[in-house]
């Protein structure tokens, strides 16, 4: 397997997710979703982080899990809200792309570690 720098990639996507409502939206559910989606990405960073200084196997395994709960939220928040028109998707699409990349990651370790 290459080694990508993960650390980064996860960092990057959290950190695009809160540049992306940088302007506070300006409706209830803009605001209640917009918010709920930089908690999964940040999420999702966070417990990677910890996944890294897991010391056993299936604390590893359970920090990926919690890792892949968080990304999936997110992808899931990234459709309800383009289907809404809330987003548009032409904003958020390299966005869902990596979003994506990192769930098959995530899920290829959690094997490895399960």
């Amino acid at each position: 397997m290459k080694n990508y720098n993960l650390d980064s990639r996860f960092e990057d996507f959290a950190a695009s997710v809160v540049v992306l409502f940088k302007i506070p939206p300006k409706s209830f559910a803009s605001d209640y979703l917009a918010k709920q989606l930089i908690r999964s990405a940040c999420s999702s960073a966070l417990n990677f982080g910890e996944f890294e200084g897991a010391g056993s196997d299936k604390d590893k395994a359970n920090k990926l899990r919690i890792t892949l709960k968080e990304l999936r939220e997110s992808l899931r928040n990234f459709n309800i809200q383009v289907k809404a028109g809330l987003i548009e998707v032409n904003n958020v699409m390299a966005m869902q792309k990596e979003n994506e990349e990192l769930i098959r990651i995530v899920v290829t370790l959690i094997k490895k570690y399960s």
